[in-house]
């Protein structure tokens, strides 16, 4: 029937199916903070039985993250001071993607800003949301090999120290905690898996 959920199994466990429209219909929206970066975004959403909730939204153009790798199987990570986790963070190289901005075009751009690499080789490894419960930013990311050096361009508000790291060591960092950047960790163990095989 259309509209209506039907259960189905995957390993055992059951997966709820929504066929036909949205699960949760949007009513209202309005905007309670428009910013430089994300825009704060409140719904009112029905429910499948007719509840009214409320979601809050936080709207981003998304971005694109780069794993860089060099011909001696070590990454480019950037080492930066984050206010939101009030502590110093290695990451990936990565950026908000321009108003209507290629991905693909925007890696290349944060890739040479924040590192000064220019990479001849790239791989598209697909994207993920990095928080959809409230966040709409679909991260980008890719794979850059056959590197290059040249001169970073960070941006003024930009204050990074750009460090190369074995591969397997940066994933054993993971595994210690001392890594614990979501898309560093997502991209840096897909890599990984991609070049084992």
């Amino acid at each position: 029937m259309r509209g209506a959920t039907s259960r189905a199994t995957h390993g055992g466990a059951p997966l709820l199916l929504y066929e036909g429209k949205m699960p949760e219909e949007i009513i209202h929206s309005e905007y309670l903070y428009r910013g430089h970066v994300v825009k704060l975004r409140l719904d009112q959403v029905r429910l499948p039985n007719k509840q009214v909730v409320a979601r809050e939204i936080v709207e981003h153009r998304g971005a694109a993250a780069i794993v860089a790798l060099d011909d001696q199987a070590r990454v480019a990570l950037v080492r930066q001071y984050r206010v939101g986790a009030k502590s110093e963070t290695l990451e990936i190289p990565a950026g908000t993607l321009e108003e209507g901005e290629d991905p693909a075009r925007c890696a290349t751009r944060e890739l040479t800003e924040e590192t000064g690499f220019h990479a001849l080789k790239w791989d598209d490894l697909g994207y993920f949301y990095s928080s959809p419960g409230f966040l709409t930013e679909k991260m980008h990311l890719f794979l850059a090999r056959e590197l290059t050096r040249g001169q970073a361009a960070p941006e003024a508000d930009e204050q990074i120290k750009v460090e190369l790291v074995a591969l397997d060591q940066a994933v054993k960092m993971i595994e210690r905690g001392e890594i614990v950047d979501a898309k560093t960790m997502v991209g840096l163990l897909r890599v990984q898996r991609l070049l084992a095989g």
